[in-house]
C-alpha cells in the first residue's frame, strides 16, 4: 500500500510507502534517546494506560480548562489519539516551556509556551486562598476545599492558562494554528501533571509554597462558607478522592470473659466502708440522645472529586462524640469501595436522597 507524501523534500504529488505507527513510533523513539543522550538525560515519554488520559485533581483539571475554551476545543479530538497511542516520546516541562518529540511522518519537535501568572493575578490568587491549604502535600495531592478548588480553576483568572497565554509551535508541515502534534503534546501534559503536580506552577513560573505560607492571614472564604466547612478534614478527604480508609471505629463496649465473671461472683463480698450521708443535689438534666438524620441503606451521589457523579449508599452509622461517622459504598471501576465520611462532609461532598 503506498501513501501520498506531505509535500516536503521535492517529493510534491509524489507517493512513498506505508509506515505503520508502530514504525513512525520506533523511529521517534530512537530520535528521541539520542537527543536526550546528548544533554546527558533520559528520554521521558507520556505513557497512558487505557483511555482516560488524566486521573487526578490536576490533571483532570489542565485537560477541563483547555477544553472549555471554543477556541481550543474544535482542533484538541486530533491529538488525543496520538497521546493514547504513546505518540509522544519525549515530553519536557520548563519554566514556561513545554518541549516534545512527537511520532509521525517524521519524528516531529513540538514546542509549547505558556506566560507566567501575572503578578496581580498571582497575588489575589493567594490572598483568596489564604488560611485555606494546610500543606504543601495536600495541595499537591489536589486535597482541597471546594471553594479553593473553584477559585484555582475560575476561567482566566486562576492558575490555568487561557488561550491567549499559549503560543506554539511544530515543526511538521501542517499549516494549522494547532496540529494533531501540537494537541497530543498538550493533552500529554495534562497526564504528566497527574505524576507531578508540582510542574504546573514550575510551568506558570509561580511559587507554590507561597499558598502554603500564606495560611496565617485567615481565609477570605469566611465569608461566603461556614468555618467547619472551609477545610476538609482526613475523613473528607477519603469520599472527596475515593481513597478508601483503613482507620474504623469500634464503638462497642468492652467485653468481659464469662469465666472471670462467674468466679468474681463466687467470691465473698466485701462490706462497704460506712460513709456519712450524702447531702441530696439536683440531678443534671437528661441530654437527649443523639439522632443521625441519615440512616443506613440512604442513597447518596457523589458531587465532586474523581468518582463525581458515582451512585452508592450508606452502609453504617456510628456515633463520634457530638456528631456521627458514615460508611459509604460506591461503584467504581475496579469494583466497589467503601469510605468513611463525617456529618459535615456528607452534606457538602454527598448528595443524600431519604432512605
Amino acid at each position: 500500500m503506498a501513501r501520498r507524501t506531505s509535500g516536503r523534500g521535492g517529493n510534491d504529488g509524489g507517493w512513498g510507502p506505508y509506515v505503520s505507527v508502530a514504525e513512525k513510533r520506533a523511529k521517534a523513539t530512537r530520535e528521541a534517546a539520542k537527543q536526550a543522550k546528548k544533554r546527558g538525560e533520559t528520554p521521558s515519554p507520556v505513557v497512558i494506560e487505557g483511555r482516560t488520559i488524566a486521573r487526578t485533581f490536576w490533571g483532570e483539571a489542565w485537560c477541563e480548562n483547555l477544553e472549555r475554551y471554543s477556541d481550543l476545543a474544535n482542533r484538541l479530538p486530533r491529538g488525543r489519539a496520538y497521546v493514547r497511542n504513546g505518540s509522544v516520546v519525549d515530553l519536557r516541562v520548563l519554566p514556561g516551556e513545554v518541549t516534545a518529540l512527537v511520532a509521525g511522518s517524521e519524528p516531529y519537535r513540538v514546542v509549547v509556551r505558556i506566560e507566567p501568572v501575572p503578578d496581580h493575578r498571582w497575588r489575589a490568587l493567594r490572598d483568596d486562598c489564604a488560611g485555606a491549604v494546610d500543606s504543601l502535600v495536600e495541595l499537591l495531592q489536589g486535597r482541597l476545599s471546594k471553594a479553593v478548588m473553584e477559585r484555582v480553576c475560575r476561567q482566566r483568572v486562576g492558575l490555568f492558562p487561557a488561550p491567549a497565554e499559549i503560543s506554539m509551535r511544530c515543526s511538521c508541515p501542517d499549516g494549522a494554528t494547532m496540529c494533531k502534534h501540537v494537541a497530543a503534546v498538550l493533552y500529554g501534559i495534562g497526564a504528566r501533571l497527574d505524576e507531578q503536580p508540582e510542574l504546573l506552577f514550575r510551568l506558570r513560573r509561580v511559587d507554590e509554597t507561597e499558598l502554603v505560607a500564606h495560611a496565617a492571614g485567615g481565609t477570605a472564604f469566611d465569608a461566603r462558607v461556614p468555618a467547619a466547612a472551609n477545610r476538609l478534614e482526613d475523613d473528607d478527604l477519603s469520599g472527596l478522592f475515593g481513597v478508601e480508609m483503613a482507620e474504623t471505629i469500634d464503638t462497642a463496649p468492652p467485653r468481659t470473659p464469662v469465666r472471670a465473671a462467674a468466679k468474681r461472683s463466687r467470691r465473698a463480698p466485701v462490706p462497704a466502708p460506712e460513709t456519712p450521708p450524702a447531702t441530696p443535689t439536683r440531678p443534671p438534666p437528661a441530654t437527649p440522645p443523639l439522632s443521625s438524620d441519615v440512616a443506613k441503606g440512604s442513597p447518596v451521589r457523589m458531587l465532586a472529586g474523581v468518582h463525581a457523579g458515582r451512585s452508592g449508599r450508606v452502609t453504617w452509622v456510628k456515633p463520634r462524640g457530638d456528631r456521627f461517622t458514615y460508611g459509604v459504598t460506591v461503584e467504581t471501576g475496579a469494583g466497589k469501595a467503601t469510605t468513611q465520611v463525617s456529618s459535615s462532609s456528607l452534606g457538602r461532598m454527598w448528595e443524600v436522597a431519604p432512605a
